[in-house]
């Protein structure tokens, strides 16, 4: 596997909006576009919620994470600020976002850092967590073996892995007896091309993988992982812990 795609960073989108609404309470939206969807919306406030505002998925992850912490993707530091000040946690925060990182440190965040999770090497924690659909920065499903291999050599004796995603296969048509027909030359369905904007400044597309339950534990299991399912949401996400056997 190529190492996390850097793309989002050319235009560093999420940072520059994580920096205007924390200094001047600018709440411009960001514009997330992809070839298969109508353009959509990510509200900037949403990356600075209190834990009262999450949704359960997310509530229900904070709650499962223990011991030495790295929160992958921690945007505007939301999640960390969370277990660092309310469950006295060390955790450690990682993004590519320069801009992200720089406003996590101004409110609070002790230890974050600009990282890309499959550059990290010599660190080792016992809870791994990717929230707001974690599973996209696998990218690709001919991916995920690489993802387990790193992630094992990033947790301890007995560690975890909680990530979250989205089923999108109700996105499908259905066929006549409510099931649903993929054609295996168009790729896995939740194989997905981004790219976001920010005041008329574009990144360049990147990948996106939103996926399955089933298609993860199977991936776990050939991986020598287990895989549970903790809970599920109310739009087919979920929210699984894994862990090495």
């Amino acid at each position: 596997m190529k190492k996390q795609d850097k793309n989002q960073q050319d235009v560093d989108v999420f940072g520059k909006a994580i920096s205007a609404y924390f200094h001047q309470q600018d709440e411009t939206d960001i514009i997330v576009h992809s070839p298969d969807f109508d353009d959509d919306i990510i509200p900037v406030p949403l990356l600075f919620r209190s834990y009262k505002d999450m949704p359960p998925l997310e509530k229900e992850a904070l709650k499962n994470a223990k011991g030495k912490v790295l929160d992958v993707g921690c945007g505007a530091g939301s999640h960390t600020l969370y277990l660092q000040q309310e469950k006295n946690l060390d955790v450690t925060g990682i993004d590519i976002s320069q801009g992200a990182i720089e406003i996590c440190k101004l409110r609070g965040c002790e230890n974050v850092k600009v990282q890309d999770y499959f550059e990290l090497e010599n660190e080792k924690f016992d809870t791994l967590l990717f929230l707001m659909n974690g599973t996209g920065i696998i990218e690709k499903l001919s991916n995920l073996d690489y993802f387990f291999e790193h992630s094992r050599k990033l947790l301890k004796k007995d560690g975890q892995i909680l990530i979250d995603s989205s089923d999108l296969s109700y996105l499908l048509d259905p066929d006549e007896d409510g099931g649903i027909w993929v054609d295996p030359d168009e790729g896995y369905y939740g194989e997905l091309e981004f790219s976001i904007s920010y005041k008329g400044e574009t990144s360049s597309p990147f990948s996106w993988l939103y996926l399955d339950y089933s298609s993860l534990e199977l991936a776990a299991e050939k991986n020598g992982f287990s895989c549970v399912l903790i809970k599920r949401g109310k739009h087919y996400d979920y929210l699984a812990a894994l862990k090495s056997l």
